[in-house]
């Protein structure tokens, strides 16, 4: 009769031990997971202050050479910058005044870019797009709409360069030159034959981590 209190007892000691351990370990794991959260929040709080900032900045651009279209939800080159029917050339373009305007609006862009760095974990993919009016230009498979809209584009990023404008040259910067022929958003209408739709068009996407495959 005398070793059943003591087995009681110990079973009782030892259920109280198990139990504290189980309640000890809970309660790490509880610190560690709001530890986790409250770190994940301010993550969230930072990358949303600094998505604000680079609003900021692109909404500073100059607007002498950019203006924000709403409707698109884009800055649009205020320049008028129209080629004529088949040509790609941005040496055609006689305007001096015109062609300034140009590498000021580059410059702008990479200022624009600079203003943060690489260890602001943000970058840019600006997208030089080149842009055919519906006039059914095909002079064949190598000369054409199509072909016509990648040049204009792909002209506009050596003129740059010939200035000292190398975007691609900056560490948070992606650029890509890409024609998107009679399509493309906008469009000035009516869109048939319609020359205001020979140029090109300048896209600026800000993004916050890192741009490459994973």
């Amino acid at each position: 009769m005398s070793k059943r209190p003591n087995f009681f007892w110990a079973s009782y000691a030892d259920l109280m031990t198990s139990l504290f351990f189980i309640m000890l370990v809970l309660f790490v794991l509880t610190v560690v997971m709001l530890k986790r959260q409250q770190a994940g929040l301010v993550k969230t709080l930072e990358e949303y202050k600094k998505i604000e900032e680079i609003k900021k900045s692109i909404n500073e651009i100059n607007k002498e050479y950019f203006e924000y279209r709403p409707e698109y939800k884009k800055h649009i080159l205020k320049l008028k910058v129209q080629y004529t029917r088949g040509k790609y050339d941005i040496t055609n373009i006689t305007d001096s005044l015109l062609l300034q305007g140009i590498v000021n609006a580059g410059r702008e862009i990479q200022n624009t870019i600079q203003k943060f760095t690489k260890d602001d974990n943000i970058k840019y993919l600006v997208i030089i797009e080149g842009q055919a009016s519906k006039d059914g230009f095909y002079f064949n498979q190598y000369f054409n709409n199509d072909v016509l809209s990648y040049q204009r584009a792909l002209g506009l990023k050596k003129f740059w360069e010939e200035h000292g404008i190398s975007l691609d040259k900056l560490e948070n910067c992606e650029l890509i030159v890409a024609g998107s022929g009679e399509g493309g958003i906008p469009r000035e209408l009516p869109d048939i034959g319609n020359e205001k739709n020979q140029r090109f068009l300048i896209h600026i996407i800000p993004k916050t981590g890192e741009i490459g495959v994973k």
